[in-house]
């Protein structure tokens, strides 16, 4: 994912960045513990279609 594209991105929730998971091709905010999927190029930033992640999931 193209950094400058990422810079501007931002969690719908708490407003803060976003990191980029490429194996699992989803945007994480570490600060809510949510991942925003990338489906065919498009960032699907609704609250509603984030997954959760687990606590024993790690965040990179």
């Amino acid at each position: 994912m193209d950094k400058k594209l990422l810079d501007i991105f931002a969690c719908p929730i708490c407003k803060g960045p976003l990191k980029f998971k490429s194996d699992s091709n989803e945007l994480i905010c570490p600060v809510d513990r949510l991942a925003y999927p990338v489906r065919d190029g498009i960032h699907v930033l609704f609250e509603d279609e984030a997954r959760a992640l687990p606590a024993d999931e790690e965040i990179s």
